[in-house]
């Protein structure tokens, strides 16, 4: 691992009303520990994990738009308003590493177009790719040097076959890299000894694979798919 712990700067904060910080994340939290060399944020939509993604991604240096820190391309809404309140410790800092953002994809995409990069892709645009080819181009690609990856939802193009695809590949960089990824798949969530930092209820808190509401409702339904449908549809 390299990237230790995040301490969010509450001292910095003067209007805890204002989206972020009336995030329960700001409020109850203080120093987040990383554990291993891959971690998982989980948590409902709004609970702050794509924030305090973009926050680490933002201290990195990485373009929060998407990108590794020679990624110069804008992006509307992508500005990471948690970034300067958060400091990051490192034992040993790094500065290669990439930030993944699922839904301005296409934004990077052009980038690379626009910039003649497609040699360190693959050789080939990502638009003349399928979504899901081109995610794993870029996993398969960009990915590789000792670095930390920050992966905002990859599954959200990914089959459920290439979703373990990723999971190779994530195996065969994580003896030297580290990564912390925020994602809803009870597939990606099932890497062996991962760290998974549930974001519910306001308060971090560590847990285990099978404690997840993605692994619990993905198992309920799939072995009572009647039933929950039925009592879904009832009035």
């Amino acid at each position: 691992m390299f990237l230790k712990s995040i301490t969010i700067l509450k001292e910095k904060i003067t209007n805890t009303k204002d989206y972020p910080f009336s995030l329960p994340l700001i409020k109850n939290n203080e120093v987040i520990h990383f554990s291993a060399n891959v971690t998982f944020f989980v948590g409902e939509n709004g609970s702050g994990k794509s924030t305090l993604l973009e926050a680490i991604a933002y201290q990195c240096g990485f373009n929060t738009a998407g990108g590794g820190r020679n990624n110069n391309h804008y992006v509307e809404a992508s500005e990471a308003a948690l970034g300067d309140y958060v400091r990051l410790s490192w034992l040993p800092k790094i500065t290669n590493g990439f930030f993944m953002r699922s839904e301005s994809f296409y934004q990077f995409a052009t980038h690379i177009d626009e910039v003649g990069a497609r040699d360190s892709y693959g050789g080939k645009s990502l638009h003349c790719q399928s979504h899901g080819e081109s995610f794993l181009s870029l996993f398969k690609n960009r990915f590789g040097k000792k670095a930390i990856y920050l992966l905002d939802e990859p599954e959200a193009a990914l089959s459920p076959a290439r979703q373990l695809s990723l999971l190779t590949i994530i195996k065969e960089l994580s003896n030297f890299s580290q990564f912390i990824i925020a994602t809803h798949s009870p597939i990606l969530l099932g890497y062996p000894d991962a760290q998974i930092i549930s974001f519910d209820h306001g308060q971090l808190t560590e847990i285990n694979y099978e404690d997840t509401d993605h692994y619990q409702i993905t198992r309920r339904f799939l072995e009572n798919r009647s039933k929950i449908l039925k009592e879904l549809f009832e009035d």
